[in-house]
């Protein structure tokens, strides 16, 4: 027999030795978050293992146990029909379940008997959680950031995407969020992640960084929408070089126009959205800003936003957040382009500014 078991610890470091890493939970399981680049195998879908369950507790175990061996004994059947028929011998797959090795164990002993080198991950998916915890924490220590800082607008993840275009290293957090983090942030269609998904998305971001190269990184604050970036990531930004990247007004105007056009088509839904600023700008002022949208005039009300509520809590957020934001360097972008954020994003990765 081949069967072998992996420390998460472990796990964490030879994720890439690995040809297949299958998560043998249920697909909500692996929804709310799996090992990175891991394929779904269920042993028990989401009903049956509901089913297996209430058996557990009406029933008993006996039952329960029986009646759920024959059930993964079918899915296991129809997976390795799917998915395994093709593979060669030298096939490398990492199993793993929740914890005990139940669902994942069932599956890896089958593919043992076919002859493959099958390794489980030791304690499942909620050791590996807790090693990716303190792995995170780890790397985070490791990397040298540059906080890209700015005001609502001016083009901080354009220029993200720039460096990144020119080779840099970035750690884009909106992106593995799925949301623009600001409290009219939410991208319609586009669900958010749940918290240990995130998690994982920047651990996995994280470790392909080369400790002895920058990583440029958005001024974020704790939360991005819903979901909360680790605390030692904030730390660890809240300490490092900043840039102060600035832009014409009317040229930000223009990229929130074009980032959020959605609003731009829908004003019943920019309308929404906008009550959720009634807290902190009040009542009058919102229903005035409502009232243009509808007129159509979302353009003055999105300077208006800019002037009367984004920059003011901006600047006092940075100020306050950001120990090295009063030694920023200054960059300045003239135009929203794309030619121009990668003009200075070469600038930047050249050693100068603008």
């Amino acid at each position: 027999m081949s069967l072998t078991l992996l420390a998460a610890t472990d796990v964490l470091q030879q994720l890439a030795e690995f040809d297949t890493i299958i998560d043998a939970r249920s697909e909500a399981e692996f929804a709310l978050d799996h090992l990175p680049g891991a394929v779904n195998w269920p042993t028990l879908y989401n009903d049956e293992r509901k089913m297996i369950g209430t058996m557990y507790v009406q029933v008993n175990q006996f039952e329960a146990k029986k009646r759920g061996a024959a059930i993964a004994a079918r899915n296991i059947s129809n997976h390795i029909e799917r998915e395994v028929l093709d593979k060669p011998r030298d096939w490398r797959p990492l199993a793993y379940c929740w914890r005990g090795g139940k669902r994942s164990g069932s599956l890896s002993l089958i593919l043992d008997q076919i002859g493959f080198r099958v390794t489980l991950v030791e304690g499942g998916y909620k050791a590996f959680r807790a090693a990716l915890v303190e792995d995170l924490r780890q790397r985070v220590a490791s990397l040298d950031f540059r906080v890209v800082c700015g005001t609502t607008g001016s083009g901080k993840t354009r220029l993200l995407h720039a460096l990144a275009a020119s080779g840099a290293q970035v750690l884009d957090l909106e992106a593995l969020a799925n949301h623009r983090s600001s409290v009219l942030g939410a991208i319609p269609g586009l669900p958010q992640p749940s918290q240990k998904r995130f998690d994982t998305l920047v651990w996995d971001a994280l470790r392909r960084f080369d400790p002895l190269r920058p990583v440029y990184v958005e001024s974020e604050s704790k939360k991005v929408g819903n979901v909360s970036i680790a605390s030692p990531l904030v730390e660890r930004m809240r300490t490092s070089a900043c840039l102060n990247l600035t832009l014409p007004h009317a040229q930000r105007v223009a990229l929130l126009m074009e980032d959020y056009d959605f609003f731009v088509k829908d004003t019943t839904h920019f309308c929404e959205r906008l009550d959720v600023l009634a807290q902190f700008r009040g009542k009058a002022v919102v229903d005035a800003w409502k009232q243009q949208v509808l007129s159509g005039n979302v353009e003055k009300v999105v300077s208006d936003l800019l002037t009367e509520h984004y920059d003011p809590v901006y600047l006092q957020s940075i100020a306050r957040n950001f120990v090295q934001y009063p030694l920023a360097q200054a960059v300045t972008a003239e135009d929203r382009d794309a030619e121009s954020m990668q003009q200075l994003a070469t600038s930047l990765l050249a050693g100068g500014s603008r």
